[in-house]
């Protein structure tokens, strides 16, 4: 035990353990047989927690009086009530013998008071008496309650420690109600340990519910970080899906079914990833970004893919006219072109075009050639257009002559040389 004097803490070491009985309990046998008799175990073969908290008590006790020693006194008069008036010539002499006894025992067992290493003579032994007294008015030595509470606090922290470090190895975020069954778990396991190893009854009631608050201390913390964790995670899925839609919002080729499969999988890692509290709040404003951003592709899905259709019909008639200068894919580019521009604007609207039959062949087969397993035609599109454009260069410049008339296509001949004259490239 430690006394804080003056700001500093004085050992204080309690002195040898003296066990005074009065002889009217003693019933035939000695003081000695008495005393071991009071601390041996008693048995507990039905588990009653109350036997084995005196057990506990006892074993505390017989820790403390290994070196103890035991005297009896006898009843120092019958009068009990006016013992304080009593001379000692009116006390039993057995009993005024005895007492000599005593205070000679207590004179043979007592050794100098030792504070912090150093013995103390009269004068200092004063003086720590009147600052222990002192620090008795103060209330600062405790009492036996309050040693029993020391007693308990230990285990209360050490329970605590216990739940602490079941609630830190948890890998947050995690579900709420998974979360609340380990608390319940853990919490259940740390009281019936401290339930086994505390001391006392009032006290120990005091530190139950102590124990009680301190555990819903941590265990709202560690909801509070678990539903930070979830928030923060769920925050940055439902960004990295909202960029991801952006994105899908801008492909240089449209294509549903590319939409679609991003759209899933962004649904499925949010689903899967996102867990904790903040999961509802953040699954209502998921859906509600994701159904804006497929009505929004939806509806410029068909325009989009109208125009790429359009561009494309031009394209092809100069390079059948004017790069590879075949006839026929001009026709067909022409044919393209005209359908779409004037047969489509005069007999068909918008809404007819895009439910018509003949369209919806078109979108598939547009949807297969620009996104299937094979490729993405999306990502790899200005890639192979390069190459197509090298692939033309070349043979322009050195295919023909390399293979001659192997390769030749139908050619625009010249009216003006005849039709006679020879094919010129």
């Amino acid at each position: 035990m430690e006394l804080r004097v003056k700001g500093q803490d004085v050992a204080f070491e309690p002195a040898k353990l003296l066990w005074l009985i009065q002889r009217d309990f003693l019933e035939g046998k000695t003081v000695k047989e008495m005393v071991d008799e009071a601390l041996r175990h008693v048995p507990n073969t039905d588990g009653d927690k109350n036997i084995d908290q005196v057990n506990q008590i006892r074993d505390s006790l017989a820790v403390m009086g290994d070196n103890s020693t035991a005297f009896s006194l006898p009843q120092p008069h019958l009068m009990r009530t006016k013992l304080c008036d009593l001379k000692d010539d009116e006390l039993d002499p057995m009993y005024v013998k005895k007492r000599e006894e005593l205070k000679e025992l207590v004179a043979s067992v007592i050794r100098p008071k030792i504070v912090q290493g150093k013995p103390l003579n009269g004068k200092e032994f004063v003086s720590f008496l009147e600052k222990i007294l002192e620090a008795l008015n103060k209330g600062e030595i405790p009492s036996t309650g309050s040693l029993v509470e020391v007693f308990n606090k230990g285990i209360v922290e050490r329970c605590l420690k216990m739940y602490g470090e079941t609630m830190g190895k948890l890998r947050l975020p995690m579900p709420e109600q998974s979360l609340q069954d380990i608390h319940e778990t853990s919490r259940e396991e740390a009281m019936k340990t401290f339930d086994g190893l505390h001391f006392g009854r009032h006290h120990a009631k005091r530190s139950f519910e102590q124990l009680d608050e301190e555990i819903k201390e941590v265990q709202k913390n560690v909801f509070m970080a678990n539903e930070y964790q979830s928030s923060r995670v769920c925050e940055a899925l439902y960004t990295r899906c909202e960029d991801n839609m952006d994105q899908l919002q801008v492909l240089k080729l449209p294509s549903m079914a590319k939409f679609n499969a991003g759209f899933l999988q962004c649904n499925q890692s949010f689903e899967r990833e996102c867990i904790g509290p903040s999961k509802a709040n953040y699954e209502q404003r998921m859906m509600k970004m994701l159904g804006k951003s497929r009505s929004l592709f939806i509806k410029e899905y068909n325009q989009r893919l109208f125009n790429w259709l359009v561009a494309f019909s031009l394209i092809m008639v100069m390079a059948g006219r004017f790069i590879i200068k075949f006839i026929l894919v001009e026709m067909a580019a022409w044919i393209l072109f005209i359908f779409l521009e004037t047969y489509t604007r005069i007999f068909w609207s918008s809404e007819s075009l895009y439910y018509n039959p003949v369209w919806h062949y078109i979108v598939s087969t547009w949807e297969a050639i620009v996104y299937n397993p094979i490729l993405d035609l999306d990502r790899w599109a200005i890639p192979i257009g390069c190459m197509v454009a090298l692939s033309i260069l070349y043979w322009r410049c050195y295919g023909r002559r390399k293979h001659k008339s192997r390769w030749l296509l139908p050619m625009y001949n010249s009216h003006k040389s005849g039709p006679k004259r020879p094919r010129s490239d």
